[in-house]
């Protein structure tokens, strides 16, 4: 099977139409999402319709866990509040439900979905753990691999002979060892914050040759950066973009 896994599309529509457009003609089964498909970015409504359309599998990020939790959406930063009240009023009451209605985490071809930290957290973020962190982490779950996003960067932690070891996650092919387990955290596809610039990222992971291969797509940047302005988000928004 050959999966493809992204996170943190954040309403970017252009940048998720340069990814679908790069999974195409690669004969992939099934796409993934680690959440966070709305928030940021300017065109929310047309990100959900294309996930639906081709029935992307997606799991709850924290910011659709703000637009059904008062509380919780109270407690985010201006920004993302700011981003989230933009983005209510794009999208249509049928994507709402759609967003509401996520898992906090899926399990499916022996590895665990979700979007902030395994085993279940749509919130909690896995900003470079420590090694005793890490044990309990993969003690925590059942399967061999974990996808997980909120981070908008890089991450690839392993658990070898019960040691755990730090790989760099860069573009192109990456071998997973059959005697390990995996913590994978694929970068973001609309507001990436990687070593790597701007570019969507994701990843396609082939159960079959235990490997995973890192992808950066160019895509229509300009056009998200006049949406944001004209829809009325935030400008540290676009900012974020350009750098």
């Amino acid at each position: 099977m050959l999966l493809a896994v992204m996170a943190d599309i954040h309403g970017n529509y252009r940048a998720l139409e340069a990814v679908l457009a790069d999974i195409a003609p690669r004969g992939v089964d099934r796409i993934f999402s680690l959440g966070d498909n709305v928030g940021y970015g300017p065109e929310p409504e047309e990100v959900v319709r294309t996930l639906q359309g081709y029935r992307v599998v997606s799991v709850m990020g924290n910011h659709e866990l703000g637009l059904i939790s008062r509380s919780y959406f109270n407690r985010l930063h201006a920004v993302a509040r700011d981003s989230l009240a933009v983005s209510r009023t794009l999208l249509s009451p049928e994507s709402l439900a759609w967003l509401q209605d996520l898992p906090a985490w899926r399990s499916e071809f022996g590895a665990r979905f979700v979007h902030g930290c395994p085993p279940q957290s749509v919130t909690v973020y896995l900003h470079a753990p420590s090694d005793n962190r890490l044990q309990r982490l993969f003690a925590s779950y059942p399967e061999r691999l974990c996808f997980a996003g909120h981070t908008h960067a890089f991450g690839f932690y392993g658990q070898q002979g019960g040691e755990i070891c730090r790989c760099d996650l860069q573009l192109g092919q990456t071998s997973l060892a059959a005697d390990g387990r995996w913590l994978i955290l694929p970068g973001s596809v609309g507001q990436p914050r990687d070593a790597l610039g701007w570019q969507a990222k994701y990843l396609l992971w082939d159960t079959e040759r235990e490997t995973i291969e890192v992808r950066a797509l160019e895509y229509d940047v300009r056009t998200t950066i006049h949406l944001l302005g004209e829809r009325g988000f935030p400008a540290v928004n676009a900012k974020r973009l350009l750098w």
